[in-house]
């Protein structure tokens, strides 16, 4: 049984820092692309950050660029999203997501519906 738990979501000050994970199970992490999605009260759920099966290539929304670093630790089956310079705007609900890459996939990485394994989400909240 595939299963994506988010945890790490907090409430923290403008201009603090958090980091997020996402733990899996039931399925060989090594051959999956990860990515973060959030989603704001109201707002389309959107494309974070994506990084490859092997860990060596990743992605940003330009919104976080500079900000968010994704890394994964395959031999702990988990992919960490490290937030720093928080801002109110980055308050969501943050969601990690699993895919069998293609060649198509980076291309597209910020699609929710490239995405077969998702989990249930953990809330973020940036407010002082």
């Amino acid at each position: 049984q595939v299963q994506l738990v988010e945890s790490g979501g907090y409430l923290v000050q403008p201009g603090g820092s958090l980091r997020l994970s996402c733990s899996t199970s039931g399925f060989t992490l090594d051959d999956y692309a990860i990515a973060w999605f959030r989603q704001a009260p109201g707002k389309e759920r959107e494309g974070v950050s994506c990084i490859n099966s092997h860990g060596d290539s990743t992605y940003y929304a330009d919104s976080v660029k500079g900000r968010f670093t994704i890394s994964r630790d395959n031999a702990k089956n988990t992919v960490y999203l490290e937030m720093s310079s928080l801002k109110s705007e980055d308050t969501a609900v943050y969601y990690c997501a699993a895919q069998r890459p293609s060649g198509l996939l980076y291309f597209r990485w910020w699609q929710r519906n490239n995405y077969q394994y998702w989990g249930q989400g953990t809330q973020v909240t940036v407010s002082s």
